[in-house]
């Protein structure tokens, strides 16, 4: 989320998203209302990111901004997986937060292990899959957008090869990737992705080097699923497109940066933290999209043609109203396999388990 898009959000769109977080089945905890609720937040990368890490630190900072002293917020950053994670998270529950944000996949485990040691703290996990009594989780379908920029990508290449730099080949990383092709593949069957692997969530040095090894494959668009602009530079110094991730990365790629799929964490946050302070926070599962302004898309390039950015804009409007979902059939794996048959759509458990990728993207998927 950019500070452009913080600016951009309206109450309508803040109701929509937070009856989207209240809405569904869910585990309650005990709580009664409060005065002033304690937030923490743990971060993989740090907040000088411009990617993941800033986004949800700027939905940080727009939950400062809307409830005032209403709420004092805690933030670390650089936070490993594994025992720093679970160091950082206990510390920041036996300090008196009644509600912790951990804001990477590999938080998981060790959030459940420090929630269960503090049954009266409500505890969020980001992009994961197991809840329990006090924790919950969210994420948002950045795979809409993402299929978006494939679209994009399709209309604008020359070559025909898209090069993505990916961080670890988990579900979530996975389902971007087959978002990204079949965007692309809708308009332009002929193209291709090539992706390599950089093995980090947040590595400068190492997503350059995989953008320029991709570029001299001969990408001329490159895409990304990592979290600092390094792809976006290594594109912008050899002239060629790219697409940022996370939030607007246009800074580094002044001339060649065409938009990027970006988080707008800022509402989703709000509504958790509100809830805890009427005492109304429950276990959720939440997966909001377009429809809620929990993702979306950067602003765009001039040079993306006029006819482009209104074939996308369509798109876009036609996932927001659900007459489009990036993963209705038919659809194809990379042996020519039919995975998804004409007229039937992947379901969220589908979507969760992603472990194949779709006819287009080029190479093994790591095991």
């Amino acid at each position: 989320m950019c500070k452009r898009a913080v600016k951009k959000l309206t109450i309508n769109k803040l109701f929509k998203l937070a009856v989207v977080v209240m809405f569904g089945a869910s585990l309650s905890m005990s709580a009664i209302a409060k005065d002033v609720v304690k937030v923490g937040f743990v971060y993989i990368g740090p907040t000088g990111d411009t990617g993941w890490t800033y986004s949800h630190d700027m939905g940080r900072q727009f939950v400062e901004q809307r409830l005032g002293d209403k709420v004092s917020t805690t933030y670390i950053e650089n936070v490993s997986d594994g025992a720093d994670a679970e160091r950082v998270i206990r510390r920041l529950a036996k300090s008196g937060h009644d509600l912790i944000f951990t804001t990477s996949f590999g938080f998981m485990n060790p959030t459940l292990k420090v929630a269960r040691s503090f049954p009266n703290v409500a505890f969020e996990h980001a992009s994961g899959y197991k809840r329990t009594k006090n924790v919950g989780t969210y994420f948002d379908r950045v795979y809409q957008p993402r299929y978006l920029t494939g679209v994009i990508a399709g209309k604008m290449t020359q070559s025909n090869v898209i090069g993505y730099v990916a961080s670890f080949p988990i579900p979530e990383v996975i389902r971007g990737i087959n978002a990204f092709t079949l965007g692309l593949r809708s308009v332009n069957p002929e193209a291709t992705v090539k992706v390599v692997w950089v093995s980090a969530w947040y590595d400068p040095a190492k997503e350059r080097e995989a953008a320029d090894a991709l570029i001299g494959q001969g990408a001329d668009i490159i895409s990304q699923h990592t979290n600092s602009p390094g792809p976006v530079q290594a594109a912008e110094a050899k002239g060629v497109y790219s697409f940022g991730y996370n939030a607007d990365m246009s800074s580094f790629g002044e001339n060649t940066h065409l938009t990027a799929a970006i988080h707008n964490w800022g509402p989703m946050y709000l509504a958790k933290t509100q809830a805890v302070l009427d005492g109304k926070w429950k276990s959720t599962d939440v997966w909001a999209g377009l429809e809620a302004n929990a993702t979306d898309l950067a602003p765009y390039h001039p040079a993306i043609p006029k006819d482009v950015i209104e074939l996308v804009e369509r798109k876009k409007l036609a996932i927001t109203q659900g007459s489009l979902h990036p993963f209705s059939g038919p659809i194809k794996d990379q042996t020519g396999q039919v995975r998804v048959a004409d007229g039937e759509t992947m379901n969220d458990r589908q979507l969760l388990g992603f472990d194949w990728y779709v006819e287009g993207v080029v190479g093994e998927l790591p095991k």
